[in-house]
């Protein structure tokens, strides 16, 4: 299907079909974007017709190609051809554009629409996805040695999504890695929602592109000779990314708003788009047209897709007979089934700790059991392994080189570290994750949000995760960090208090397949936590548990992270006074807030006094305190001085915590 069998002429009704249904979604929403359909539509007819894999009655196969809109406030050209290449979407649906439940959202949404490849809209995070799907192609095809999973990805991308950081990080480390399985299709068209582009951004686009390793084409984004020309030189594997310049005009087949800003984000108006199907041929009193023909060319394309399909499939099915236990290896990984030996060793691990250690240096001893048992767990830092413990050892960096080992170097790119785990996550054959100092969860926000929209399993790493990271001061003290995750909805926020939390927190994460998990761990030795001699460790899993003093149901403390030992040094201060207290470790609220309300009430009694502790802002600890519990947390920024020392200035010593609880109950 690479040679050009569909004629010009039918490749211009495909695109001005694709013109015309996208402005009539946009206008019967009365909302939405129809300059980027408009523009690139010509661009898409030739990918789609001509050269794109994909069969849409398997529309996960892994040998497909991967068609990505990062500029995904364009969504109405992705739906359009979704539905007329037969993924599912009707012209209803293509009707029911931005409204209430329907399957055509206002941006596109993983898991919500068959044919989606990935969560866009926030400008970027397509492009950095994008990365990390080309990457997921290069792994297996070395690790399987197959080229069964030589796929390509092609990602549409505009100048709001170039302007972003999180893609310039992505682009630096896709032409670093030499993913030349990856094609981003530039829509130079000029103009952004603020009007002409040259106000912000003028630098040169294509000299960025090959300075950080890319081949790049410039190309006329109308000109249907030209695309098919340059889409046609990707046959090959060239070592290198390639970007395509394709010059459009936003809104094109407008008649008076072609060009300009105003089809940016706006209706085109009823008689804006009567005379765009004018201009087009299209019958202009017929809203959501589709040529009888293009319905035919559509499904002649999907015919000869599934030639391709089944040619692999047998090819497939080849490799799974002569090679078994690789075969066995994949299933594995993709499967992603945790083997029932591990829970034991994480466990065992756990409750190996007999004196004061970070808490960062645990997860570090138990990713290394994890990556011997999961295949297809995968991830590295931003340039912090060695203070964040994440390097799998015995396994080699991933480089252009070598795409067979399992650690990934993401160098000081936060933000495209957590896209592109996503992407590898969007993938489907990988658990992915990631690590760097909490503070700087603050670059990745985006991507950990997206991650927890989408419904996608990524884990997120963080340690350093208080102020007692001490000397280095405010700039890299999470005071509001661990609350601002918790409000992110979707998201499992785990801080565990000892090794045992620690196996447990990675087992339950590994266990939530459909959301993303953050790992939160100290750099300052903690205790092991004494707890009651029956104590079942499957409790941890439920979120929240009694450490300690289950008699008492008048005063409870709740506590996570570092700060439960320090409950737990406190309530015997108080119980030397004769308070007896009740000490309750919450390393995971999301886990607590799922189970029964009966066994909410018997880890913290309604009625009981409740006291807080944990380093960091108290807001939000209400929601188990009530409006008249004691919250003992820190709700400025750090200072520059040993943990210690800071601890002991900003009350977290057990006997200030001790009379702070006194005070409170009396």
């Amino acid at each position: 299907m690479d040679n050009y069998e569909i004629s010009d002429s039918n490749l211009s009704l495909l695109a001005n079909t694709i013109r015309a249904l996208s402005a009539d979604g946009v206008e019967k929403a009365n909302s939405g974007h129809p300059g980027m359909p408009l523009g690139m539509a010509d661009l898409a007819s030739v990918l789609w017709g001509c050269f794109l894999r994909f069969n849409p009655e398997d529309p996960s196969w892994p040998g497909r190609d991967r068609f990505i809109v990062s500029n995904g406030h364009g969504s109405m050209l992705l739906y359009s051809l979704l539905h007329l290449f037969r993924f599912g979407l009707t012209l209803e649906d293509l009707k029911g554009f931005r409204q209430f439940q329907s399957l055509t959202p206002g941006h596109p949404e993983f898991r919500h629409t068959t044919g989606v490849e990935v969560t866009t809209g926030p400008l970027g995070q397509g492009v950095a996805n994008s990365v990390g799907i080309a990457l997921s192609g290069k792994l297996l095809e070395a690790r399987y040695k197959t080229d069964l999973f030589r796929y390509k990805v092609y990602c549409f991308a505009g100048d709001g999504d170039l302007m972003e950081g999180v893609a310039h990080e992505a682009i630096s480390l896709a032409g670093h890695l030499g993913l030349d399985n990856l094609v981003v299709v530039y829509d130079d068209n000029d103009i952004s929602i603020g009007g002409s582009t040259d106000v912000c951004f003028s630098e040169d686009v294509k000299m960025r592109f090959l300075a950080c390793g890319w081949e790049v084409y410039d190309i006329d984004g109308h000109d249907l000779s030209q695309i098919k020309s340059c889409f046609g030189n990707l046959k090959g594997f060239t070592g290198k990314p390639t970007l395509i310049i394709a010059k459009t005009v936003i809104g094109k087949g407008s008649p008076t708003k072609a060009g300009s800003e105003s089809c940016h984000g706006s209706p085109l108006g009823e008689d804006e788009v009567r005379g765009l199907k004018e201009k087009i041929g299209f019958p202009p009193d017929k809203a959501f047209y589709v040529p009888d023909d293009v319905y035919q060319l559509c499904a002649d394309v999907i015919s000869r897709r599934k030639c391709e399909y089944n040619q692999w499939i047998e090819r497939y099915k080849k490799w799974q007979r002569e090679n078994s236990g690789l075969y066995g290896e994949y299933i594995t990984q993709i499967e992603k089934a945790l083997p029932n030996a591990l829970k034991a060793e994480l466990c065992e691990c756990g409750v190996a700790q007999k004196k004061a250690s970070a808490t960062r240096n645990i997860s570090g001893e138990l990713l290394q059991l994890i990556s011997s048992h999961m295949p297809g767990f995968i991830g590295g830092s931003a340039d912090l392994e060695p203070s964040n413990k994440t390097l799998i050892k015995g396994s080699s960096d991933i480089s252009k080189d070598d795409y067979s080992g399992k650690n990934l170097r993401f160098g000081v790119r936060e933000h495209a570290m957590g896209a592109i785990a996503n992407g590898l996550s969007y993938s489907g054959a990988w658990i992915p994750y990631t690590a760097t100092f909490l503070v700087f969860s603050d670059y990745m926000r985006p991507a950990i949000r997206i991650a927890a929209l989408s419904g996608i399993q990524t884990l997120f790493i963080f340690t350093h995760d208080s102020f007692w990271v001490g000397e280095d001061g405010p700039t890299h003290q999470p005071v509001e960090h661990i609350m601002s995750l918790r409000l992110i909805p979707n998201l499992y926020v785990f801080r565990p208090a000892d090794g045992l939390e620690c196996a447990m927190s990675y087992w339950a994460a590994l266990k939530i397949k459909d959301k993303p998990s953050a790992l939160l761990f100290t750099r300052q030795g903690v205790p092991p936590i004494e707890r009651e001699r029956d104590f079942d460790s499957d409790n941890i899993l439920k979120g929240g548990y009694v450490v300690t003093g289950r008699e008492c149901t008048s005063l409870v403390i709740v506590a996570t992270g570092s700060e439960v030992s320090l409950a737990v040094a406190a309530a015997k201060l108080l119980q030397r006074d004769g308070i007896a207290v009740r000490v309750v470790s919450m390393p995971c609220w999301e886990l607590f807030f799922e189970q029964s309300e009966e066994y909410r009430e018997s880890i913290i009694p309604a009625g009981s006094k409740r006291v807080s502790i944990e380093a960091g802002v108290t807001t939000g600890w209400e929601r188990f305190t009530g409006h008249r519990g004691l919250n003992i947390g820190w709700d400025s920024f750090g200072a520059s001085a040993p943990g210690k020392v800071l601890a002991e200035k900003f009350g977290f010593s057990p006997e200030q915590v001790a009379e702070r609880i006194k005070n409170f109950v009396s």
